[in-house]
């Protein structure tokens, strides 16, 4: 049974998300300022904070399996520092096609000075709002691995949501391993909006 506590958490984390999501649309002009308070009391008793998400390939082995994965993705209305964190496992536009979606670990921040392997390639400093991101499978050359070594850095706005929980198999499914903050911040939502038998049910593999 879920603690009262944890559904205050959870409470004032859905409460967060719907006036950031409602104020990301107000400065989009996609509502008038009069519509602000109704999108904010919507978005707080509508629908979750999470979704799930498939992902298929070798890049974030063996956090995600090659053979592929449903996860669950909590969702990011404005990314941004104070949202998400150096060490977390994120959903983001494809560079090359914003209709697509990668999956990959958040590995630097603004401010970051970014120093290659190959001496040839001058140090340099994420600027604001920009990020650094990897894939986990350390075997992968660049090209394959479609991480920030090929793309390089990438708008931080591109990221929508963070992947707090990875069914591989019916038999292997658990929690990801982000950083140490969002791990706290997730804990109630994961208690509350997990649901690993519709996880299996929309498994593709």
């Amino acid at each position: 049974m879920v603690s009262l506590s944890t559904w205050f958490r959870y409470i004032a984390h859905k409460l967060e998300y719907s006036v950031s999501l409602s104020w990301k649309s107000y400065k989009r002009g996609q509502i008038s300022d009069r519509e602000v308070h109704d999108a904010v009391w919507k978005n707080l008793f509508q629908g979750k904070l999470t979704y799930l998400h498939w992902n298929k390939g070798e890049a974030m082995a063996p956090t995600i399996g090659a053979q592929g994965g449903t996860l669950l993705v909590r969702k990011i209305a404005a990314a941004d520092p104070t949202r998400v964190f150096v060490g977390d496992v994120v959903v983001l536009k494809d560079p090359d096609s914003s209709d697509n979606y990668l999956v990959r670990r958040l590995a630097a921040i603004e401010g970051y000075e970014m120093v290659s392997t190959d001496e040839k390639d001058e140090p340099f400093v994420l600027e604001k709002d920009q990020c650094w991101v990897l894939a986990d499978n350390e075997k992968l050359k660049p090209k394959e691995a479609e991480d920030s070594r090929l793309y390089g850095p990438v708008p931080m706005t591109d990221i929508v949501g963070r992947v707090i929980y990875c069914l591989r198999t019916a038999v292997d499914h658990g929690p990801v391993q982000n950083s140490h903050f969002s791990m706290r911040k997730d804990s109630p939502v994961l208690e509350i909006e997990l649901d690993v038998n519709e996880m299996a049910k929309n498994h593709k593999a």
